[in-house]
């Protein structure tokens, strides 16, 4: 079971540091053509967001590397789980679409179970 919360670590914070980065890198025009709720945010924002995404991305495994704050893993993921909660629910007020709101239900129900795997009976 340690080498499927791993596993499922690192995609995890392969999958928030790329849209993370995306968040920070990209043109705001292009992330409203690709991603429409953009425009519903100014882009401090959205560019917050991203940082927020990269941070939980690292959080989900550097920690656990070292071998320091350990405390960190799972609290990551659990921030993680709870920013794809919120990430859903807008979709569902904007009126995107469960379609639209799929991904972040998906990665809020993987963040949150690495969480709670993490604090309790897979602890690191």
């Amino acid at each position: 079971m340690n080498v499927m919360l791993w596993i499922l670590a690192y995609l995890l914070a392969a999958v928030f540091a790329a849209s993370g980065v995306a968040k920070l890198l990209t043109a705001r025009e292009q992330q409203i053509d690709r991603t429409p709720y953009v425009e519903d945010f100014p882009q401090s924002v959205i560019r917050g967001i991203g940082v927020l995404e990269i941070l939980g991305a690292i959080g989900l495994v550097l920690p656990a590397l070292l071998d320091v704050a350990t405390l960190l893993v799972p609290m990551a993921g659990a921030g993680l789980g709870i920013t794809m909660v919120f990430a859903a629910l807008v979709h569902i007020r904007r009126g995107d679409g469960f379609a639209a709101a799929l991904p972040s239900i998906v990665l809020a129900t993987l963040a949150v179970l690495f969480a709670w795997t993490r604090f309790g009976p897979y602890p690191l």
